[in-house]
């Protein structure tokens, strides 16, 4: 199973200790959509908490340095947006993580 997959279970999965040993220690999760950039611990928080539900989650390629995916997402205020991602992966970790996000109208 890739780090992406893996990674994508324990989110769906709700699974702490996983993301905790997936996600490296200097971690960041940057935001283009918004300019924020989250760190480990809180990327594991938002994780853990009901405001995602991915669907259609594509891995479009992923090798040793660097994975590309694609998903739909919606969150719990009920706004959606598709979702494209690039991880960077350091030691067999996800050390970065950078989304470009389409808001999807609700119509």
């Amino acid at each position: 199973m890739s780090i992406i997959e893996k990674l994508g279970k324990a989110i769906d999965q709700k699974n702490e200790a996983a993301m905790d040993e997936l996600l490296h220690d200097d971690y960041q999760f940057t935001m283009h959509s918004n300019g924020a950039v989250l760190g480990k611990q809180d990327v594991i928080g938002w994780a853990m908490s009901d405001d995602i539900n991915r669907e259609k989650v594509r891995i479009i390629y992923e090798n040793d340095e660097i994975g590309i995916e694609h998903a739909f997402v919606t969150f719990s205020d009920g706004n959606q947006q598709a979702v494209m991602g690039v991880y960077t992966f350091k030691d067999g970790q996800v050390i970065g993580f950078e989304t470009g996000a389409t808001n999807i109208s609700k119509e």
